[in-house]
Parts: structure tokens; sequence; C-alpha cells
């Protein structure tokens, strides 16, 4: 008689706060929840945070500052870190750190890792082209075959990557009895200023000819249109490229170029992007002997490039060997 009058007030209590009193649902069942005037609830969309790419990971940057991009027509885009002076030492020192087992692969190897980006950004065409369409105000057919000229470039310089050594290397005639031959090596860690009318083709054109030789590369995205550099760091965060080969910089360029022209570890200098300050620039780079290239007035970045932007960044080795009677 206890039990049931128990049983009773449990029931009671139940549907006074509304809960269900029939049997339990089943293990596993869902609830769903009572639409208000039965019109589904608005989703909020998730907002990317931009970040750097820094030794293989998407940091903050230190200072935790950021700025503004906005598209072609003024219109508000995204907000993208600004990088401070640390964060430039920091690429450098990532960029040193993977040099030597960068440099150290098979040029086929680092040839099949630069198709890998190809195909990794063949798989995103519609983020590329949307963000090349924003970034310039092109329309979607134009920003399109942007992003299909940038993916056949990954491959081009893919297939560069061993046979520099043939082409700028060789065999010299000497007067002796030595065998004499030359043979092309990376720089080191390299600097690029990426293109600020291009920011997509023209960063794929600066960037993927220091990388294919084994240079490790500290790039500083387009000022005005970083987007699609920080997609493109996505791409290369999952496509087998070792982290710290390349690192990415979003900000102002006034800013940080001057930090690694000047940078004693920094050993060479891609002043594509530089605009007015490329003298500055290649004087403060003078001080450490780097090698700089030169940005080009009003440069085709669809052409045939050939080895105008690999060259730059080799050393040249030769060595001498007895050769036996």
């Amino acid at each position: 008689m206890a039990e049931k009058k128990a049983e009773k007030k449990r029931a009671g209590k139940a549907a006074d706060q509304g809960a269900p009193t029939g049997p339990a649902p089943a293990a596993g069942a869902r609830r769903e929840r009572p639409r208000q005037g039965g019109a589904p609830r608005e989703r909020v969309a998730v907002r990317k945070t931009h970040k750097l790419y820094i030794g293989g990971a998407f940091p903050r940057s230190e200072s935790g500052r950021s700025y503004s991009v906005a598209s072609a027509d003024g219109a508000h885009l995204a907000n993208a870190a600004l990088a401070s002076r640390k964060d430039a030492r920091d690429a450098v020192a990532a960029a040193r750190k993977a040099f030597g087992g960068w440099s150290g692969r098979t040029a086929y190897n680092r040839g099949q890792i630069l198709y890998r980006v190809a195909e990794m950004m063949e798989g995103r065409r519609a983020q590329f082209a949307a963000e090349t369409a924003a970034a310039g105000g092109a329309r979607r057919p134009e920003a399109e075959a942007e992003v299909s000229a940038a993916i056949d470039r990954w491959v081009y310089y893919a297939g560069w990557t061993d046979k520099v050594a043939q082409v700028v290397g060789g065999a010299n005639p000497v007067s002796g009895p030595y065998h004499n031959h030359s043979v092309p090596e990376p720089t080191g860690v390299v600097a690029v200023l990426a293109p600020q009318d291009a920011p997509l083709l023209g960063l794929v054109s600066v960037l993927a000819p220091v990388i294919a030789t084994g240079n490790t590369a500290v790039l500083v995205a387009a000022e005005r249109a970083p987007l699609p550099a920080v997609a493109l760091a996505e791409a290369l965060a999952t496509s087998d490229l070792p982290g710290g080969v390349v690192n990415l910089l979003t900000g102002r360029t006034a800013e940080l170029a001057p930090h690694l022209a000047a940078h004693a570890d920094v050993n060479a200098l891609d002043l594509a992007g530089a605009g007015d300050l490329a003298a500055e620039l290649e004087e403060a780079a003078a001080d450490t002997l780097k090698r700089v290239l030169r940005p080009q007035q009003a440069p085709d970045w669809s052409a045939d490039p050939g080895l105008s932007r690999i060259t730059p960044f080799l050393e040249t080795k030769t060595v001498w060997h007895p050769v036996g009677l």
C-alpha cells in the first residue's frame, strides 16, 4: 500500500514539471526540441579566424593584432592577423630549422610534394576562385582561370626539381688530370615579398621556384589581399610539405620587410612585392651579403617563367677530382 502511494506521488510530481509519464524512450533515441512557431531556427555561420602559418602550425600573431581585409569594392571580407617583428623572427627560425631536412631530400621527392600541393589546390578550386575574385574584383570565370594557372604553375615547378642540376650544372673542361664538375645547391632561407597585384598566381610564381630546389621560405602575403595566401597555407599543411619549409606572414609589408632584409639568418630576398621599398630593402640586405632578386616592371605572371626565378637562389659548388692516368 505504501509503495502504491509513493508511485502515485512521483507520477504527480512529474506531471507538474511537464515530464512525460509514459514509458522511458529506448536507449539512443533522440528527442526533438520543439520549434517556436513551427519555423526552423536560423543557423549562425562559423566565422573563420585567419592566422599566420609558422613552423607547420597556425598561430595568432604574438601581438594579438589584426587588420581589416576588404574586397575590391570596399566591402569587409575578414580580419587577418597583423604579424609583428617577433612573428618574423619566429618564421625565420622555423625556416632555418627546416632547411637541413628539406634540402637533404631527393629532388624527386620534392617534386612529388610540389605536385601534391597542386592536387590539394585542385580539390579546393571553389574556395580559391571565390577568394581570388573577391580580392581582385575579377569575374568568376577570370578568377577560375587564374586558379587553374596557379595549379599548373605548381606542376610546372614540380617537374623542374630533378632537372635543374642537369641544366644548370655540368662537367667543366680543365687542363690537367682532373675531373671538374659544377653542381647547383640551395642558398638557404629566402624571404619572399608576394606581388601586391596578383595575390594567387603571382604568389605561387614566386614561392614555388624557391622551395623547388631545396630552399625554405618566409613569405609575406599581399597586404591588401592576403586571403588567397592563407588558403594556400592550409593546402600546404595537408600536402606532405614539412613544417617550416614555408612560413606565411600577413600584415604590413612596410613593417615586416625591413626586419627580414636586415636579418642575418636570411640568405636571400625576393623583392617582387616591395614596390617603392625596393631600393631601401636592397641596401639593408647588402649589410649581410644577401642575394637579392629585384622586382620587375609590370611582370606578366601568366608567361612561361623558365628558370628565371630558380637560378637566383642557387649556389654553385665546383668539385675537383683527380683522374688516374
